[in-house]
């Protein structure tokens, strides 16, 4: 039986592997974890967040997720839309979700990732 989640596994294009690594712990803040050695060249890099982590990972076929995407909380959207701002990452507004403010951006290499403020 499934009790919860572990982490989240997102495909990244070649090439870009250190572009999006900056954009995961840099813009978006997402502190950086080990890679364990065992799967090391399978994983661009992996991130802590909150009791999850986030791993990127090369995909060679790959094709950004337009449609199906992380929702990462933020505790004050308006802090973390300005610092994506200043690092000319585009802000899609989206409606408010119940009592949630949101929005949507996209990773270096075009996955559409929203943010609600929780």
């Amino acid at each position: 039986m499934i009790h919860a989640l572990d982490h989240l596994q997102i495909a990244i294009a070649a090439g870009r592997e250190e572009e999006s690594r900056r954009f995961y712990r840099d813009v978006l803040g997402l502190p950086e974890v080990p890679v364990p050695a065992e799967v090391a060249h399978l994983a661009t890099a992996w991130f802590a967040c909150g009791n999850l982590q986030v791993h990127l990972g090369v995909d060679p076929d790959f094709r950004p997720s337009k449609k199906g995407h992380p929702a990462f909380l933020v505790a004050d959207l308006a802090p973390m839309a300005r610092r994506l701002e200043r690092a000319g990452v585009p802000i899609t507004a989206a409606p408010p979700l119940g009592n949630f403010k949101r929005c949507f951006v996209s990773d270096p290499c075009g996955n559409r990732l929203e943010l609600i403020e929780g």
